[in-house]
């Protein structure tokens, strides 16, 4: 289910006052329309590669053994550089690396994978795959799919598809391990990030955080046509200085709604802190998250707040920052929890009612 930005924001306002797949066949039918994603966006260049996948360098990529009846994502850099494939993937990359605002440094974020374990068998009879890429409304009808011939194909979005389907998708978890480092670095950059407040804690004196034991949402925004989640949080205090600070942190365990994980991280170190309080935001990187506009958007949001000498909650400030079209796709808003203490303990609903966790406070002591 996806919320509309001012639902979300009304949602997490009222919280923050109460606490201060079976396979089933799906219809095909052609599919005149083109992609509406922006020629630069990621999903511009996911679709395009499903196309070549489908039809032009369909002969390139099970030569390359880029297509395999698994479920686990193939990097579509294994095509050779010297092929035409080759070199359509690695101008792909580049294309995405920019859009996603991370630098570029080589990195491969394009994989293919099988989008569901039972049309392997489809496979092993013979049957013609069809190419796709996850779409970027969060909430899609169908889902565009190419054949051999190049034709658009669509497919429910609500129904796994009985015709085996590869999805092109970005690799979400080494997207957001470098993403979260564009984040710190430009929060650092505008002095918004806790780190060098951290790095000064005296080795002698410790401090508290706030640990995780166990974590468990209700809906993580992924249908069929999604992989994993990839969840990380933004935590927002005020620092010693009284300006807002910014952490993130990832938590790449949380792959599925409805099961409960229990990780014990730190999820926030009140060293960085001025007051005895803290707020934080989940969500989820879901292909085309832009870090360095996100960086920038919350920089330009946070750096207005005074500290007014007691302590005011961030998470509509950092709800309200990003731009009206991150909340189609990229990225998803999952819950917020308000006012964390260095002495909260017990399980917390998020202000949204999608996320449970239970905390406990944790001395980090010294060595």
């Amino acid at each position: 289910m996806s919320l509309s930005r001012s639902t979300r924001l009304l949602v997490s306002t009222v919280g923050a006052l109460a606490v201060t797949a079976g396979l089933v066949t799906a219809p095909a039918h052609a599919a005149p329309a083109a992609t509406t994603a922006p020629a630069d966006s990621v999903a511009a260049v996911t679709d395009r590669i499903a196309a070549l996948l489908a039809g032009e360098f369909a002969d390139d990529a099970r030569r390359a053994g880029v297509l395999s009846a698994s479920t686990d994502p193939v990097p579509l850099a294994r095509a050779a550089g010297d092929t035409a494939l080759g070199r359509a993937v690695r101008d792909a990359d580049r294309e995405v690396l920019t859009a996603k605002g991370l630098p570029q440094d080589g990195t491969s974020l394009l994989t293919v994978r099988l989008a569901h374990a039972d049309m392997a068998a489809a496979l092993r009879r013979g049957a013609t795959p069809l190419i796709a890429s996850s779409p970027a409304d969060d909430a899609p009808t169908t889902v565009t799919a190419y054949d051999r011939a190049g034709r658009r194909i669509a497919l429910a979005a609500d129904r796994v598809p009985a015709r085996p389907v590869y999805l092109v998708e970005v690799d979400t978890a080494t997207a957001l391990a470098k993403g979260t480092e564009v984040l710190r670095s430009t929060l650092s950059h505008r002095g918004l990030s806790p780190a060098a407040a951290r790095a000064a804690v005296a080795p002698a004196s410790g401090y508290w955080a706030t640990q995780l034991t166990s974590i468990r949402l209700d809906d993580d925004h992924e249908p069929w046509h999604k992989g994993d989640a990839e969840i990380f949080t933004i935590t927002a205090g005020f620092g010693l200085d009284g300006k807002v600070k910014v952490d993130t942190a990832q938590l790449p365990y949380l792959d599925d709604d409805g099961k409960t994980y229990y990780p014990n991280q730190l999820l926030v170190h009140f060293s960085d802190y001025k007051y005895d309080l803290a707020d934080i935001v989940m969500m989820e990187e879901d292909g085309g998250t832009n870090y360095r506009d996100l960086a920038l958007a919350l920089t330009q949001a946070l750096l207005t707040i005074i500290d007014g000498g007691a302590y005011i909650p961030l998470v509509n400030a950092i709800i309200n920052a990003l731009p009206d079209g991150w909340w189609t796709d990229d990225p998803d808003y999952v819950d917020s929890w308000y006012t964390l203490s260095t002495t909260t303990s017990g399980t917390l609903r998020g202000a949204a009612g999608n996320g449970t966790m239970t905390v406990v406070p944790y001395w980090v002591a010294p060595l």
